[in-house]
């Protein structure tokens, strides 16, 4: 089969991308391609569900960019659709006196980048919050807020189909035949355009058409510790002051669409790209390579990767990641955080010239193939206007 523009990939980005194809190029033959046997099966389903503010990042980067506009377009997107959103709102806690400065680094971020925010007294923290402990100033951002990520990628779906745009699942793409040929299950499929959106086989997919020659896909695994009472503990996003030198935020108190609390999420080294649980996804080559690339990182300790990986392992106990969150909150029953959620891999790129994590999203393309590397956090967040950015900038 012949087609204008294929999209691997039916994750957030995936979906979103022939969103802004179809919006831009209507009269264009659009197929998206997925190896499951539905959207989202993966990061896009799998995530903590938080529209970000964009107020972590530098100012220079496509992340703070994206994600402040990405904001207001999922926010609308949600309205205009009638979607579920809460409108939790998040407070950034210090912990202790010298996380302040990191609280006002955030806002000098956040200023810069035309997020509101507002740096407020604990006083103030606690009438947004009643539960919240912080030691003197909060951050507060009040366009934070949580969706069903599942229900959006879902909805994306029946429209694009909708619209006339080809979605085949189960059809997994197996490898570049020639030119702009691939075989995706068991059909060849030839494109004017290929758009690789492949999340955590995104590298690999690139490598056969000549791109992300020094990069590799790292999978981090993370999960949350759910709060079982069935009462609502708390009613705003809690966060820690992150360390801007990883590319985590650290362990939070998350807020669902229903209001439902969860502690998380753990950023634990994973050994293969879907290493979900037991040998769920198990590659031997996947492992062999990332664990070897893995002993590198923990030998040179590069990025702090060794210190990093010791003290994300330790999150397995549910006891330690407890005490780890209860330092934001005055109080709550330990008791009934009890229930792991369903694990989330990270796709994080790796630098292997550098041995550093990649902290912005990377585009790789000439004017066949388009090759979306490091979509990972905002990256639901930042979907909508990422990808309107991307098809005029590389495919129109």
């Amino acid at each position: 089969m012949h087609t204008d523009f294929l999209i691997i990939g039916g994750g957030i980005i995936g979906l979103a991308t022939a969103r802004a194809l179809k919006a831009l190029q209507p009269g264009a033959s659009i197929t998206l391609i997925d190896k499951e046997p539905d959207v989202a099966r993966h990061a896009s389903g799998r995530n903590s569900g938080v529209l970000h503010a964009g107020f972590y990042y530098s100012a220079d980067s496509l992340k703070a960019k994206f994600c402040r506009d990405g904001n207001r377009a999922m926010r609308a997107y949600c309205a205009e659709y009638k979607l579920r959103l809460n409108p939790c709102g998040k407070l950034v806690v210090a912990r202790e006196p010298k996380e302040v400065e990191g609280l006002r680094e955030l806002k000098r971020r956040g200023d810069v980048n035309g997020v509101p925010l507002e740096l407020i007294d604990e006083k103030q923290a606690q009438s947004i919050e009643p539960n919240v402990l912080t030691c003197g100033t909060a951050l507060y951002s009040p366009t934070t807020a949580s969706v069903d990520p599942v229900e959006i990628c879902m909805h994306l779906k029946a429209t694009l189909a909708a619209s006339g745009v080809q979605i085949l699942m189960n059809h997994p793409y197996r490898s570049r035949l020639s030119g702009n040929k691939v075989l995706a299950g068991e059909e060849t499929i030839e494109a004017g355009v290929i758009v690789n959106c492949a999340g955590l086989y995104a590298s690999s997919i690139a490598r056969d058409f000549g791109f992300a020659q020094h990069y590799h896909i790292l999978p981090f695994k993370g999960v949350y510790l759910r709060y079982t009472g069935s009462d609502k503990p708390l009613r705003t996003l809690l966060y820690s002051v992150p360390d801007m030198r990883k590319p985590f935020l650290g362990v939070h108190f998350a807020i669902t669409v229903d209001g439902s609390v969860k502690i998380g999420p753990t950023a634990i080294p994973a050994f293969w790209r879907e290493n979900y649980g037991g040998f769920s996804g198990f590659s031997a080559p996947e492992m062999l390579d990332i664990v070897r690339w893995q002993a590198v990182l923990f030998a040179k300790n590069a990025f702090g990767f060794r210190t990093f990986a010791i003290e994300e392992m330790r999150k397995y106990s549910k006891r330690y990641l407890i005490r780890h969150a209860f330092r934001m909150v005055k109080n709550l029953d330990a008791s009934k955080f009890s229930e792991w959620s369903k694990p989330g891999i990270r796709a994080q790129l790796l630098d292997m010239k550098t041995l550093s994590l990649v902290q912005d999203f990377i585009i790789e393309a000439d004017d066949r193939s388009i090759h979306v590397l490091n979509a990972n956090s905002p990256a639901f967040t930042s979907s909508i206007p990422f990808t309107e950015w991307l098809v005029e900038k590389w495919m129109c």
